[in-house]
């Protein structure tokens, strides 16, 4: 079995990797970079990630026109990167990049399909979904019917989410137990090195490797 795994570099999408590797699929690495602040710095752990796992083939894309069109504090040098404690609001956060994930999931379907992939693997998760729209259990659903319906007929895709229902310490529990090398991924916002310990994605690593009291391997500020 194939697989695309989606891998930013981060904490959820290179457990989700070692998750797939581990139900029994060939990995086939895909990345994108978008114009974020952090771009460079995912990609290399993207990289590192890839290779730990042994991945079959490593695919960078550049979506370049989500920076152009701006409207995301990640893409956008007009907007601020907030703290945690200053994201009092519970509407979207500006973090939000509009209708990344359908970008990268339609990406993602026309490299499975050349590849005669079995799934695509993509680490959303239901505790985001107040926030992120995209990351909606019924956006997945909706997606997965997009792919039955514009694949061809020999094409059995599946969109894989098994994080939708867990929370951070739950998945950093499961990475931990497939030796997930957490000092080669990165989570933060705002910076390359080190990371800066008080945006959202900091706050949310940090909190889950302090739930399950394991020291998080990367430097912080």
């Amino acid at each position: 079995m194939k697989a695309v795994c989606l891998i930013s570099g981060g904490m959820d999408s290179s457990t989700l990797a070692y998750v797939a590797r581990d139900m029994g699929y060939e990995i086939l690495a895909l990345h994108m970079r978008y114009g974020q602040i952090t771009e460079d710095k995912e990609l290399e752990c993207a990289k590192k990630i890839a290779n730990s796992l042994g991945a079959s083939e490593f695919m960078e894309i550049s979506l370049s026109h989500l920076k152009k069109f701006g409207g995301s504090s990640l893409t956008d040098s007009s907007m601020k990167v907030f703290d945690h404690k200053d994201n009092g609001s519970t509407s979207i956060p500006n973090t939000y990049v509009p209708f990344r994930n359908s970008n990268l999931l339609s990406i993602a379907t026309s490299y499975a399909e050349t590849r005669g992939a079995d799934a695509i693997f993509i680490g959303v998760q239901a505790s985001d979904y107040a926030g992120y729209p995209d990351c909606r259990p019924e956006f997945i659903e909706a997606f997965q019917r997009v792919i039955d319906l514009g694949t061809s007929d020999d094409t059995d895709l599946r969109l894989m989410t098994p994080f939708v229902n867990m929370n951070k310490a739950e998945i950093l529990k499961t990475g931990m137990r497939l030796n997930v090398p957490y000092e080669d991924t990165w989570s933060c916002y705002k910076s390359n090195y080190p990371a800066c310990g008080k945006c959202d994605s900091c706050y949310y690593r940090l909190k889950a490797f302090e739930e399950i009291g394991v020291k998080d391997p990367i430097e912080y500020e």
